[in-house]
């Protein structure tokens, strides 16, 4: 079995938080192998927890997408809990005034858009702007830390779903991610890794607490832990194998399967004939997945209470797999199938350049282009953040 970094900082590494002031960014996918919350283990171990900060969905994870968290206290552990997901996204000198050492424990997507790794890059840059340490307690990267696909996120839509230049799908843990962070935002972080670091963690302030056991082929259904859902409709393993691509489908009129038992597996609009539009996907005959027609009545978000014609995705094989190519052709298919009924949601921006760190793809299917060059370029520098990466691979 892996033991993610939490398990590894209660056995071995519990000195370092002697006598300090501790926050810690968490939910309920922090968890020891054995299951047990992170703050209800380090309260055992007579950790000083003085602040826990609730990323988006909130510390208990109840929230839905997008909504606002409060700041409050905790009724189970009478600690104060802030949001960084509400007022700001961001820990302020406020929030960090009563602590020493700021611990990020929760997993990860493995995915660009998810908020999660924009937190730790906030956490980042705060505790150098406060004087803080930063501690990552390690955990798997859930879709393995080999592959990496989708195009580098263009800075001119840096935004809270993309706000690094990363693939959509960069094949790092969070601490190998962190790394990178105080490298190209030359946060000037003093990198200590246990274990691995000679010295002590004195005047260093990046620690890192790395796993044992995970290598970097592991898929998370190969490490031996429970899964437990980090966001609401993050439901399963399954899940976080087709959201690298099948998350395109939040930036257009489509039901993305929220609300309903599989979410990012289900995707449909009443607009859809379901028959039609799985015949031609299938007729594309993309690697390591099927495409089955499907029917199903969201209970909240888009198409609520209403019958949505559309497809299951079934992954045959998930090591042949491509989520961001099989995500471009989806939307592709459903522009020359529905060019009238498709709409691109808009806030101030697209949400799917948002979501994409680019206006390219939705002005290539607009304009009816081809998308092989797209994919041949996303595939290229895929190929070169795999070398760029490697200063800052921990296993």
């Amino acid at each position: 079995m892996v033991k993610p970094g939490l398990d590894i900082l209660l056995e071995a590494y519990l000195p370092f938080l002697k006598g300090k002031r501790i926050g810690i960014i968490t939910n309920p996918s922090g968890v020891t192998s054995g299951l047990e919350l992170n703050v209800d283990a380090l309260a055992k171990a007579k950790v000083d927890i003085r602040a826990i900060y609730a990323p988006e969905h909130g510390f208990r994870a109840a929230a839905k997408e997008g909504e606002k968290v409060d700041t409050y206290t905790d009724p189970e552990t009478g600690i104060p809990v802030y949001s960084l997901y509400g007022a700001s996204h961001k820990p302020t000198a406020e929030m960090l005034k009563d602590i020493d050492i700021l611990i990020f424990d929760l997993q990860d997507g493995g995915v660009r858009f998810y908020t999660f790794i924009s937190t730790l890059l906030e956490a980042a840059e705060s505790c150098v702007e406060n004087g803080k340490v930063l501690m990552v307690t390690d955990r798997p990267d859930p879709i393995n830390g080999l592959d990496v696909e989708g195009n580098i996120l263009n800075m001119e839509f840096k935004s809270f779903v993309g706000s690094s230049p990363v693939p959509i799908r960069y094949g790092l843990t969070p601490g190998e991610l962190v790394r990178f962070y105080n490298s190209y935002f030359k946060l000037g972080m003093k990198e200590y890794i246990a274990g691995i670091s000679s010295g002590s963690p004195d005047h260093k302030n990046l620690w890192i607490i790395p796993m044992a056991g995970w290598d970097r082929g592991m898929w998370y259904s190969q490490t031996g832990l429970q899964w437990v859902p980090p966001s609401p409709n993050f439901a399963t393993p399954d899940t976080a194998t087709v959201f690298p691509g099948c998350c395109f489908i939040e930036g257009i009129n489509l039901s993305e399967g929220r609300g309903t038992v599989r979410p990012f597996e289900w995707i449909g609009a009443p607009y859809i004939d379901a028959e039609k539009w799985a015949t031609h996907l299938n007729n594309l005959s993309l690697p390591g997945v099927k495409f089955r027609p499907n029917y199903f009545i969201p209970h909240y978000s888009k198409h609520s209470g209403k019958m949505c014609h559309g497809i299951q995705v079934h992954i045959l094989d998930r090591n042949t797999f491509v989520p961001t190519t099989t995500g471009l052709h989806l939307l592709q298919s459903l522009h020359q199938l529905y060019p009238k009924e498709l709409e691109w949601i808009k806030f101030s921006r697209y949400f799917i350049d948002n979501l994409l760190g680019t206006d390219t793809v939705r002005l290539t299917i607009m304009e009816n282009q081809p998308i092989e060059p797209l994919i041949k370029k996303w595939k290229d520098e895929s190929e070169q953040f795999k070398k760029d990466r490697k200063p800052y691979l921990i296993y």
